[in-house]
């Protein structure tokens, strides 16, 4: 007669979900038998499997074996297995190719960082803040003296005020925190926190049609954008202010602009500021030398009429140079919110 299986066991397998057994199924019959299974399944299902594969932990030999039971198959000798990010992405790599992995294992890991603190330092203030003010001002004490100082104050600050005052009342007088309650906030945060958020963040739509409509010729943006007003004005309203535009070259500074100039086909600029308003035109000139300034008014001038569609590219040519530009930190893009503002 074969023993009985532990009560705690088998209590814990009962628990298990679907996603839960494949993962826990795939991990243990070896990369050559995963990678065909994966190769059969759809992105969502291979995501949802993986997700749950990263985070699997060590899983006790005996619960594999009864895995196992449950499609018919004795696989005893199969033991305990280890699930982690590593050797989840090395698997998917070998059965979808990198590129595609690529975006699976980004939602999985989710803020980038190789410790639970370390993914909270990349995760946006006032996200943070949104989970925390639900905590204990402990908790949320012994989490923001995780966490580097600027951005545990940008935290702060977003937290109502009655709140703030408790957490940095506790930090004042914290002393140092067992093992096993940090343990149990990290784990808390790892489980609750970090893998809903990877499940959340997926790019803004409003975002991503302001980079379509940016790349749209005058006709077409003002038609599309017409039709969504008719449609839903707030999304408009949404896309529209977060749209960078040629005339929103207004915004970068003084060095900034002789920067772009230093990197810009100066034949595509006289093009682009054929259709450029004034206020444009003179910031551009009062960027460059009077000899400069001078050989451009006279391209301009002598171009004769130019069709709109070109001096929309030339534009949008100098726009996706500027965006680059601020990318790499070579010049500066101020927003329109007060705190973005430049000082000269």
């Amino acid at each position: 007669m074969a023993p009985k299986e532990p009560k705690d066991s088998k209590d814990e397998y009962k628990k298990l979900s679907g996603p839960q057994k494949a993962a826990m199924f795939l991990m243990a019959v070896g990369e050559e038998t995963a990678i065909k299974l994966f190769s059969m399944m759809e992105d969502d299902e291979i995501r949802e499997i993986s997700n749950m594969m990263s985070t699997l932990g060590q899983v006790p030999s005996d619960m594999v074996e009864r895995l196992f039971m449950d499609f018919a198959e004795g696989v005893s000798e199969s033991g305990a297995i280890v699930g982690n990010y590593e050797s989840t992405e090395r698997l998917l790599v070998k059965a979808l190719g990198k590129g595609r992995v690529d975006s699976i294992m980004e939602e999985i890991r989710g803020p980038a960082g190789r410790t639970t603190w370390d993914k909270l330092g990349n995760v946006n203030e006032e996200i943070l803040a949104t989970f925390l003010k639900n905590e204990y001002p402990q908790t949320i004490a012994v989490v923001l003296s995780k966490i580097k100082p600027d951005h545990a104050a940008k935290v702060l600050m977003n937290l109502p005020d009655d709140l703030s005052i408790e957490v940095i009342a506790r930090m004042i007088s914290m002393e140092s925190v067992k093992k096993d309650v940090m343990e149990g906030i990290e784990k808390t945060l790892r489980m609750e926190f970090m893998s809903n958020l990877a499940k959340r963040q997926t790019r803004d739509s409003h975002e991503m049609l302001a980079e379509i409509f940016n790349n749209f010729d005058r006709n077409s943006e003002t038609k599309f954008m017409g039709k969504l007003e008719e449609r839903d004005l707030e999304s408009a309203n949404r896309v529209r202010a977060l749209m960078f535009t040629f005339e929103d070259l207004i915004k970068i500074d003084k060095s900034g602009i002789q920067t772009l100039l230093r990197g810009i086909d100066k034949d595509k600029l006289a093009i682009a500021m054929k259709g450029a308003s004034d206020t444009i035109k003179d910031l551009f000139m009062a960027n460059m030398s009077e000899r400069a300034s001078k050989i451009l008014r006279e391209d301009i001038e002598s171009m004769g009429p130019v069709r709109i569609k070109d001096v929309d590219e030339a534009q949008m040519y100098i726009v996706g140079i500027a965006k680059d530009l601020s990318t790499k930190g070579e010049i500066i893009i101020a927003g329109d919110s007060e705190e973005e503002q430049l000082i000269y």
